[in-house]
């Protein structure tokens, strides 16, 4: 590797990539100890390049070499001011960290504190400049390797203040300057920490006031990339760096808002931050990836959200700013429920494997799902674009590629938790009614929700009193020609198809339909399937003789002539 493509401060060594890794070390732990610095700088840096993205060091396994390459650095950080050699001194730390096996034997509270004071959360008037900069970020990263790789010193930074000098310098953010890059890793730390331990995760969101905290860095990135925009009322746009730190502190207050607290101050603070999340939607960044990922930790934090606050995702039509005509609905601007929907649309567009479905999909069909149950404009916008009018009826639902058809093919999806999101989305864009549901997605993909809600057997669902009766499904002239074509279990028009015993004889049609029979024994048999007739209560259950199933229909010819 070229040592342009390493930051590291002791340039004017130029890096021997032919010394063997031993040899370099031995003269790191040797020129220290004998204070030979020209000897040790430039075993550092042969270390450093050669090094730099290797995992597994196996010089660094013999004996106990790592342990004294560790004490040497240890003595050699804690002796020295030179900010550009302690800098080289971290990456070097940062290598050897990697190894799981060993970190917990290595750090030390000494090497802890060495590490805090150097990166700057002991002191409020440290010097934040270019000069601490390349220092303070290798620091950071060594204490984030140190922490990933032990469990132990997660579970101790509980009590050893590292959670709340992090905290407390992440406060400062809001009037002193701190570079985007510092923000990044305090971020991160924060993040990891109570990605790993529940205990950290209370003391942050309790103790410490954490959804305050992470709510005002995404005010202060806003801020500062508004800096940079003439008109205050065009979206931000972040540059890379910015979009990091964001995407950092949504993750993190997504691991701190996992528990949610409904009480009066929370709801507002949880109002605030979908307001907030809002502008984020809304917002650009410099490169394509990054607003996606935005819009992605955006998502997953919105599915912790109260859906009541939901209500800030919406914003009142400015008539003296354009908006087409597609994102205003009921004097609402609904372009953020649009960049959401759009977000959906992307994922369909990415194929991926099934098994990702659930990782893919989870979080964003939650989000408009809580939506539509919770705000009847947000319901009927996203009826609008999800199930509109019905024209072209000539292929199944989940054929058609369309919001509607991807939603469709969810519903046999083999990962149950999506086909139940997908489900009952659909069915609440449906205003819960039975018909309507099987008019938009055929009842053969609609008869898994039926079943589970006991809506089998043509009964109703309760929450369907619930919606109001103003007529939202109006048919378009395509649609009333074609109805009664239409098969409702395909959900689509019934093409003709060919006789497949035409031209069989009665002894040939008699030897398919015995093959069947015995088929059908042997799944039965087996288990595969299991014969159901419809309860009273609307779902499906199990019979133990054929002869149940004729008492079904009996029942069911009974009830039939009952309603005339």
């Amino acid at each position: 590797m070229a040592a342009t493509e390493i930051n590291y401060q002791l340039q004017h060594y130029e890096p021997d990539l032919t010394v063997p890794t031993k040899k370099n070390i031995e003269d790191i732990i040797n020129g220290i100890e004998k204070d030979d610095k020209p000897l040790y700088e430039q075993a550092l840096v042969n270390f450093l390049v050669k090094e730099y993205k290797e995992f597994d060091i196996a010089e660094l396994k013999e004996g106990d070499i790592r342990a004294k390459l560790w004490r040497g650095l240890t003595n050699l950080a804690i002796s020295i001011n030179d900010n550009g050699l302690l800098g080289v001194v971290f990456t070097v730390f940062r290598i050897i960290s990697r190894d799981k096996a060993s970190v917990n034997s290595l750090v030390s509270e000494e090497w802890l504190s060495l590490v805090i004071q150097n990166i700057g959360l002991n002191d409020k008037s440290f010097n934040y400049d270019e000069d601490t900069l390349c220092k303070i970020e290798e620091g950071q990263k060594v204490l984030w390797n140190t922490l990933f790789n032990s469990k132990e010193l997660v579970e101790k930074s509980v009590t050893n203040g590292i959670v709340e000098k992090l905290i407390n310098r992440i406060k400062l953010y809001e009037n002193f300057h701190v570079s985007d890059t510092i923000k990044y890793y305090d971020i991160k730390l924060v993040f990891l920490l109570s990605a790993l331990s529940i205990a950290v995760r209370t003391k942050i969101e309790t103790d410490l006031d954490g959804l305050t905290v992470l709510i005002s860095v995404l005010k202060v990135i806003l801020k500062e990339a508004a800096e940079g925009i003439a008109q205050s009322h065009l979206p931000a746009v972040l540059d890379d760096k910015k979009a990091d730190v964001a995407s950092e502190t949504l993750k993190a207050l997504f691991n701190i808002t996992l528990k949610i607290s409904m009480e009066d101050q929370c709801v507002q603070q949880y109002t605030e931050l979908v307001g907030i999340l809002r502008n984020y939607l809304l917002a650009s960044t410099i490169t394509l990836d990054k607003t996606w990922q935005l819009r992605n930790d955006i998502i997953n934090l919105l599915t912790n959200v109260p859906a009541l606050c939901y209500v800030e995702l919406l914003m009142p039509v400015d008539e003296s700013k354009p908006l087409p005509k597609t994102l205003r609905y009921e004097n609402y601007n609904m372009i953020v429920i649009h960049e959401i929907l759009m977000f959906l649309e992307a994922k369909f567009n990415d194929k991926k494997d099934v098994a990702k479905q659930l990782e893919i999909f989870s979080p964003v069909l939650t989000v408009l799902l809580k939506a539509t149950s919770t705000h009847r404009s947000m319901r009927k916008y996203l009826r609008l674009h999800i199930l509109p009018p019905l024209k072209d009826v000539d292929k199944r639902p989940e054929d058609t590629d369309t919001l509607r058809g991807h939603l469709c093919k969810l519903l046999t999806s083999p990962i149950t938790q999506i086909r139940d999101l997908a489900a009952e989305l659909l069915f609440i864009l449906c205003k819960c009614n039975v018909a309507r549901m099987i008019k938009y997605t055929g009842y053969g993909n609609a008869a898994g929700l039926f079943a589970q809600r006991g809506l089998l057997g043509g009964k109703k669902d309760e929450a369907e009193a619930h919606f109001s009766s103003d007529d939202e499904d109006s048919e378009t002239e395509e649609y009333a020609e074609q109805k009664h074509l239409i098969n409702p279990v395909l959900g689509c028009l019934d093409q003709p198809h060919p006789n497949p015993m035409e031209g069989m004889t009665d002894e040939q049609k008699e030897y398919e339909a015995m093959k069947l029979v015995h088929l059908m024994n042997n799944l039965l048999k087996s288990g595969t399937i299991q014969p159901c007739r419809v309860g009273a209560d609307g779902k499906p259950h199990p019979i133990e003789h054929v002869l149940q199933l004729q008492e079904g229909l009996k029942r069911q010819e009974n009830n039939d002539s009952d309603s005339d």
